[in-house]
C-alpha cells in the first residue's frame, strides 16, 4: 500500500492516513494490513496466556487443601490474589502509556511465569502466598485491549474488542479441562511447569511481533507533550485527573454498578451450583462451559454487528433494560434449566456493557491515556473479586438466590434512569 501513489484518490489518501500507525523501532509506517496482522498475533497471545491463567486456577484449590488450607484461609489467598491485581491495573495502564504495550506485555507475561513458577515450588504455605504476589503486574487481557485500541479506529474497535471475548473463552475451556487432565494423570504441579513454558513462548512472541509502541503518530506527539508522561507510573494524582474529566467518573460508575449484581452472583457460583441447583462437579463443569461458549459467541460475533447499527447510547441503555429482566427471571428461577435460558441475557448484557464503556472511557480522555484508563477499567473486573464473596456469602445466606435477582432489578432500574436524565455518553461518533 503506498501513500504516495498519484493513482490514488483522495477518498483514499484521507482514510489511509487515518488509519496508519508507527513503529518507534524503526520509525517507518505501519500500514492497516500490518496492524491486523499484529492484531491477530495478539488473539493468538492471548489465547495462549488465558488458558496458562485457568490452567493455574483450577489446581490452586486442590494444592491449597493438600497443605492444609481451610476455606477461611483459602479465602485469604484469593482476597490477596484480587487486592494486588486491583492495586496494579492502574499502574500497568500508566506503564504501558510511557513506556509502550510491548514492554508492557513482556512484563505481565514474565510476572505470569513468575508467579506459575512460584506456585511449581509451593511445598508450604508461606511459599503458596509468596506465589500471588507477581499477580500485582499480571494484566495480559488489559495489555491486549490497549494493542487493539491503538491500532483501530473507533468506528472498528468495539469488533475487534469484542473478538477478545473468544480467546477469553478459549481459556476457560482449553485451560480448565487441561489444567484438569494434567493434574490427574501427572500431578497437580504439573499444570504449573507448561503455564510457565505457555507464559515464555507468550513473551518471546511479543518481543518478536509487537511494535515497541502501538500508537499512531498523532498520539504518539500527544505523549512527548502530555504532562502526564513525565510524571511516576505510579502518580495518583494523575490517575485521579483522568476519572475528573467530562463524563468519565459517570460511565466509569456505570460500568462498576451494573454489572456488580451479576459479578457477586458468579463469584458464589459454585456454592449455588451445589446447594440450590443440585448440580456435581461434572455438571457444574459443564455449565460453566455453557457460558464459556455464550460468552465466544456475543463478543466474537453479536457486539460488532450491533455496535455498526447502534449508538453507543443504545446499546448501553438496552444492555442496562436487559439487565432489568435478567433480574426478574433470577427472581423466579427454580432450577437449572431456567438458568440456562437466564444466563443468554445475562451474557449478552455483561460483555455489551464491558465492550461499550470501554470504548466511550477511551474516546473520553486524551489519547496519550488511554493505556491508564484501561488499566483502570481492568480493575473493576479484580474490585468485584475482592468484595464478591463477603457481599455475596452474606446475602445468599440471609436471604436466598433470589437476592441477587432483586439486587439486579432494582441496581440497573436506577441506573436507566440516570441514563436517561444525564444523557451518557455526552458525545457520539468517532471523536478519538
Amino acid at each position: 500500500m503506498n501513500a504516495g501513489a498519484p493513482s490514488e484518490t483522495a477518498q483514499q489518501r484521507v482514510k489511509l492516513k487515518e488509519e496508519t500507525l508507527v513503529n518507534d523501532d524503526q520509525d517507518t509506517t505501519v500500514n492497516t494490513t500490518s496492524a491486523q496482522w499484529v492484531i491477530q498475533i495478539m488473539y493468538l497471545v492471548t489465547a495462549v496466556d488465558l488458558s496458562c491463567m485457568f490452567m493455574q486456577i483450577g489446581i490452586v484449590p486442590y494444592l491449597a487443601t493438600s497443605l492444609g488450607l481451610d476455606a477461611v484461609e483459602f479465602g485469604y489467598l484469593q482476597t490477596i490474589f484480587g487486592v494486588l491485581q486491583l492495586l496494579g491495573s492502574p499502574i500497568f495502564g500508566r506503564f504501558a502509556d510511557q513506556f509502550g504495550t510491548r514492554a508492557a506485555l513482556t512484563l505481565s507475561y514474565l510476572a505470569g511465569s513468575l508467579c506459575f513458577f512460584l506456585l511449581s515450588v509451593s511445598t508450604s504455605v508461606p511459599l503458596l502466598f509468596l506465589s500471588r504476589c507477581p499477580s500485582i503486574f499480571m494484566h495480559g487481557l488489559p495489555g491486549a485491549q490497549m494493542v487493539i485500541t491503538d491500532l483501530t479506529t473507533p468506528a472498528k474497535r468495539a469488533d475487534a474488542l469484542g473478538k477478545l471475548g473468544l480467546c477469553f473463552g478459549v481459556g476457560i475451556i482449553i485451560g480448565s479441562s487441561l489444567g484438569g487432565t494434567l493434574a490427574t494423570n501427572f500431578g497437580v504441579y504439573f499444570p504449573c511447569y507448561v503455564a510457565v513454558t505457555g507464559c515464555l513462548l507468550c513473551t518471546v512472541i511479543v518481543l518478536i511481533f509487537i511494535p515497541a509502541q502501538t500508537k499512531p503518530p498523532a498520539k504518539r506527539n500527544a505523549i512527548q507533550q502530555s504532562t502526564s508522561q513525565s510524571s511516576s507510573v505510579f502518580n495518583l494524582r494523575e490517575i485521579i485527573h483522568l476519572m475528573k474529566l467530562p463524563g468519565v467518573m459517570d460511565v466509569f460508575l456505570i460500568k462498576v454498578f451494573s454489572g456488580l449484581p451479576t459479578g457477586v452472583f458468579l463469584i458464589m457460583f459454585s456454592i449455588i451450583s451445589i446447594d440450590f441447583f443440585g448440580l456435581d462437579a461434572a455438571q457444574s463443569g459443564y455449565l460453566m462451559s455453557y457460558c464459556g461458549i455464550l460468552q465466544m459467541v456475543v463478543q466474537g460475533l453479536v457486539i460488532g454487528r450491533l455496535t455498526s447499527r447502534y449508538t453507543e447510547r443504545t446499546l448501553l441503555m438496552m444492555s442496562v433494560l436487559v439487565f432489568c429482566g435478567v433480574g426478574i427471571g433470577m427472581v423466579l428461577m427454580t432450577n437449572v434449566f431456567h438458568y440456562c435460558i437466564i444466563v443468554a441475557p445475562m451474557v449478552f448484557s455483561f460483555s455489551t456493557i464491558g465492550v461499550i464503556t470501554d470504548i466511550i472511557l477511551t474516546k473520553s480522555v486524551p489519547a496519550s491515556d488511554t493505556g491508564a484508563m484501561l488499566g483502570i477499567c481492568a480493575s473493576v473486573m479484580p474490585l468485584t473479586r475482592t468484595i464478591g464473596p463477603t457481599i455475596g456469602g452474606f446475602l445468599y445466606r440471609r436471604f436466598g438466590v433470589s437476592c441477587f435477582g432483586y439486587s439486579q432489578l432494582v441496581v440497573n432500574a436506577l441506573l436507566f434512569l440516570y441514563l436517561l436524565k444525564k444523557r451518557i455518553p455526552h458525545k457520539e461518533g468517532n471523536v478519538n
